[in-house]
């Protein structure tokens, strides 16, 4: 069996949330964050964009992420890491209860976990990659020209890369992938559910988001992520 940061929480959430604005898509990750105390096990959210779009980490200057692409609208997330071009890319976000063990861990300790995660799923589908021993290329603030320490690597080239938000709520990990050529996405997301069922014992239930969470999340849509003010704010 896979090593794992603790052994709690069997029952996990997982949420299909199909494609949305990018606003929405970071409102969601926000509201599911402050909510993880209520829900009180891990959840994983599938989701994707009904519009091409880019998001930066919160605490990159808007200026000098503008610069960088011109694709729009460009959103702030929640978490830290690089600019992320959502075009083509299958995304993904993890929240964790501050009561399990796994928010107690380092950062780099939960990043290299979630993409060992990944990792041992593409091994099964016959793709193998591997996670990035080292920092490589010159980033400049983008998060896949080159890759960081433990981000994975196929063929020589960066596929997955994640940023990270830990507070009182919980922690989010929120994480991009490039396809695979010749894969499908749905066999990707049922090998990643597999592979934590198998390594780690985990049993997944279907998450059902409650009218008072959707309420949070339009509200958060609307007053902040689609905001120029908060966008623009550094």
């Amino acid at each position: 069996m896979a090593s794992w940061p603790g052994e709690q929480s069997p029952d996990w959430l997982v949420l299909e949330s199909g494609s949305g604005p990018s606003a929405e898509n970071m409102a969601w990750d926000e509201a599911l964050l402050e909510g993880a105390v209520r829900t009180g096990a891990p959840l994983l959210r599938f989701y994707g964009w009904n519009e091409a779009a880019a998001t930066f980490g919160y605490f990159q200057r808007w200026e000098d992420v503008a610069r960088m692409t011109p694709l729009r609208p460009l959103i702030r997330r929640p978490t830290g890491g690089g600019l992320v071009l959502h075009e083509a890319d299958w995304t993904y976000s993890l929240i964790l209860p501050p009561s399990h063990s796994w928010h107690g861990l380092k950062a780099l300790e939960s990043y290299r976990t979630m993409h060992e995660w990944i990792r041992g799923a593409l091994h099964g589908l016959g793709a193998p990659a591997e996670l990035s021993p080292a920092a490589t290329g010159d980033r400049r603030g983008q998060c896949f020209v080159g890759a960081d320490r433990f981000d994975v690597v196929r063929e020589g080239v960066k596929i997955a890369g994640a940023a990270q938000r830990r507070n009182r709520h919980g922690l989010l990990i929120q994480g991009s992938i490039r396809p695979v050529i010749g894969m499908a996405r749905p066999v990707f997301e049922r090998a990643l559910l597999q592979w934590a069922r198998e390594q780690w014992r985990i049993e997944w239930r279907s998450f059902r988001p409650e009218a008072g969470l959707r309420g949070r999340v339009q509200l958060l849509t609307e007053g902040k992520y689609s905001c120029a003010e908060y966008n623009r704010r550094r």
